[in-house]
């Protein structure tokens, strides 16, 4: 075991355990529960909005399977990378103050909470638990095996002691300190992953003799890689134009992200985090990749591209160096683990439990069902990791896809189309969900665009044309949500 990396990974943890301690006094004192586990009391300032927005969005495929992807690929995968740019900006402009608003009337907890309250459908509730549920599950334990796989690569543990450790470390700060806890730590985790980048980025142009050379080197082994096309020329423009959907405009419907703009504490904060997290995502996506590509020059003929970020930083830095930077991917799936993890406990509990179960359920009873169930799924997350399928990590990529084509209309159109009713919604989560599965299954990458595309496009249509054939099956409904909603 090289303790030299070790130690940095060992006192990363420990600051981690020392925050959810810290946030667990404000569970202690809080008086609503609810409000402060899964929400933080909506008391985010800027900075914290935008790091934890960061921290949730980015994961192990922004700092290990990206960087092992633009190895392969080149400068065009870079290229692609940055349609992320403006993902946190265009997520906090497209719900911002609106969605804000709304939550804070009905007191929403989740994104679910504000579909229950714009749409008054028990169908529309329960078919958003289980989208998220189940697609938040898979990509849960994915991340997890990430997770494991890192340390374990980095420490010369088993698989399953690594995963052993990864697994305490994220359930004990979730449980005792709850969203406060997520939010503090996903900010020290984007700190890290922000200084990490600058590092790994400076020493891989230093180890390769300047951009110039690095570059040179590329052209000479293949001019693909430093075309915009790949190495492959597979990267047409349509397709990376394409992929902007999956990873900027889809993104207002991820619940793990869009329960984001529900908890900051001011306006203020909100155009604070919207300056802060777009200039922290361009800085970490770009200088990601632009490792990955330039990685290929200083240790050519790497076979597997999840290993290109830990060998390289091994490669280029001091051990205890490398052991600071390589925090930064552990940071990025530990505070993408956390919301995920809290996510799917407040879909069992907040969505389904108080709403339809037991909605008289006193603040105790909340508690340790809150606690029992993030636990419960700890377990199970750990027991479905520790014998891995191989098509896990597809899942991951595939659950982000599919959250996207169920939720987006249904939440911004909810926000600002009056007409939109709950059987529109039902439509567009169906048709969404349904097409996405359908063209992943038989027709990937349709017309040369991602599979994304065509599923987000068709849960629009199925949104305006089905809330319009029922509008009047609804009218009683929505007068009484436009009532609550739309007017002081």
């Amino acid at each position: 075991m090289n303790w030299e990396v070790v130690i940095p990974l060992i006192l990363f943890l420990i600051s981690i355990f020392v925050i959810g301690f810290y946030a667990s006094t404000h569970l202690k004192s809080t008086s609503n529960f609810l409000q402060e586990y899964f929400l933080g009391s909506r008391q985010l300032g800027g900075f914290i909005l935008a790091m934890t927005m960061i921290s949730t969005y980015g994961s192990a495929s922004s700092f290990i399977g990206g960087p092992g992807v633009a190895y392969t690929m080149g400068l065009g995968w870079v290229l692609l990378s940055m349609t992320q740019l403006a993902t946190g900006y265009f997520v906090l402009s497209v719900l911002g103050k609106k969605f804000a608003i709304m939550a804070r009337k009905i007191r929403a907890v989740t994104l679910i909470d504000f579909l229950k309250a714009r749409y008054e459908s028990k169908a529309v509730v329960i078919l958003s638990a289980l989208s998220i549920i189940i697609f938040l599950f898979s990509a849960m334990a994915a991340q997890w095996i990430g997770g494991a796989r890192l340390i374990e690569s980095l420490t010369g543990l088993s698989y399953t002691g690594a995963l052993f450790i990864f697994a305490v470390s994220v359930l004990v700060y979730v449980i005792i300190g709850g969203f406060r806890a997520v939010a503090i730590t996903d900010t020290v985790q984007g700190v890290v992953m922000l200084v990490g980048t600058l590092v790994i980025l400076i020493g891989t142009v230093i180890a390769g003799g300047g951009v110039g050379n690095i570059v040179s080197t590329l052209a000479a082994e293949n001019p693909g890689l430093i075309s915009p096309f790949g190495a492959d020329q597979s990267l047409t423009p349509l397709y990376v134009s394409s992929f902007w959907i999956l990873v900027g405009v889809g993104v207002v419907g991820l619940p793990q992200v869009a329960v984001r703009a529900m908890s900051y504490k001011s306006s203020k904060g909100m155009h604070r985090a919207l300056i802060i997290g777009t200039v922290v995502v361009g800085v970490i996506m770009l200088g990601m990749h632009l490792a990955g590509v330039f990685g290929r020059a200083v240790l050519p003929g790497i076979e597997v591209g999840d290993t290109v970020m830990p060998k390289l930083a091994m490669e280029v830095l001091p051990a205890w160096l490398a052991g600071i930077v390589l925090a930064a991917p552990m940071a990025a799936i530990m505070s993408t683990v956390d919301s995920l993890l809290l996510l799917v406990s407040s879909a069992v509990v907040k969505d389904v439990y108080l709403n339809y179960v037991k909605p008289d359920a006193n603040d105790q009873t909340i508690k340790r069902l809150s606690i029992g169930v993030t636990t419960v799924l700890g377990v199970l997350v750990f027991a479905m990791a520790v014998n891995p399928p191989e098509l896990l990590i597809w899942l991951n990529l595939f659950s982000f896809g599919g959250l996207e084509a169920a939720f987006i209309w249904p939440v911004v159109m909810g926000l600002y189309w009056k007409r939109g009713n709950a059987s529109g919604a039902m439509a567009s989560i169906l048709v969404g969900v349904g097409s996405y599965i359908g063209f992943n299954t038989f027709l990937p990458n349709a017309f040369g665009m991602h599979t994304v595309v065509l599923p987000v496009a068709l849960s629009f249509v199925s949104y305006v044309i089905v809330s319009l054939m029922f509008s009047r099956k609804h009218a009683v409904v929505q007068e009484a949500v436009m009532m609550r909603l739309w007017k002081v």
